[in-house]
């Protein structure tokens, strides 16, 4: 596959099964993020993955030695919180995590109201069956459903967990009711705003990621480079069982985010 062009200004990085695999950092990421600010590279760190907030991943990186700002940090609960202000949602009930919960409510959002407008579906770590009874009866009396992404699986050195996805499904196959919007990537809004923030154009940027129907479906939605990194979920044969122009082929393979930039 060609080669990245070399005026790239901005490179997008997904997180589990990018940079690090559970408490395991990807081998080489610290050399790529060095070869980045030399490069004069701007790096921001993706996940659609809501169990954590900003400061909670902020934490994480730090443990690994990397430092990123709170701007440096796009998650899909960011996603989700644009779009429930849109839509002018005040309460929902969230089967969501602690720190989920915290960054809905720091902006106003009420995730444990009795009349919810919305039910809030994340990648809860913290579930339990009073948030799973108690989502159910709200959709089961007509309350609508939004997610904060779509993934099936949580990526770790054990194998894929369950990840919101999946809950999805169960609550599908308890109550019926399908989520009115999914948030997150692939919404190729989880960095067009930031692009433009930049000032910069898509083809300048890259977004790096391990699965395909969201990292690479998002770039390539989005107009900006895809790569895919084979340290997470899809595999070469998933590549290979792909047809031909579907957005969730990559332009680019690699065997992991230690090959970016050399």
């Amino acid at each position: 596959m060609a080669s990245l062009p070399s005026d790239i200004k901005a490179i997008f990085l997904d997180l589990d099964g990018t940079m690090y695999m559970g408490s395991n950092l990807i081998d080489g990421a610290h050399d790529f993020l060095e070869r980045c600010k030399n490069k004069g590279v701007a790096t921001f760190f993706l996940s659609n993955n809501s169990s954590r907030s900003v400061d909670q991943y902020k934490a994480k990186l730090q443990g690994f030695g990397i430092h990123a700002t709170d701007d440096e940090i796009l998650l899909s609960t960011h996603d989700l919180i644009a779009w429930l202000h849109t839509n002018n949602v005040t309460e929902t009930w969230a089967v969501a995590t602690k720190g989920m919960c915290e960054m809905l409510e720091a902006v106003g959002i009420s995730t444990r109201s009795t009349a919810p407008q919305y039910v809030v579906v994340g990648y809860d770590t913290e579930l339990s069956y009073e948030k799973i009874s108690t989502a159910s009866i709200h959709l089961h009396a007509g309350v609508p459903l939004v997610a904060s992404h779509p993934d099936m699986v949580c990526p770790s050195p054990d194998g894929g967990l369950p990840d919101t996805g999946a809950y999805l499904v169960m609550f599908e196959a308890t109550t019926g009711v399908k989520p009115t919007h999914i948030c997150g990537k692939p919404n190729p809004g989880m960095i067009l705003h930031k692009i433009e923030a930049l000032g910069l154009e898509p083809q300048q940027c890259v977004m790096v990621g391990d699965r395909l129907y969201t990292d690479i479906a998002m770039a390539n939605r989005s107009g900006v480079h895809s790569v895919l990194v084979l340290t997470g979920e899809a595999t070469m044969d998933d590549v290979a069982s792909l047809e031909e122009g579907s957005e969730f082929l990559p332009q680019h393979i690699l065997s992991s985010v230690d090959e970016l930039l050399r």
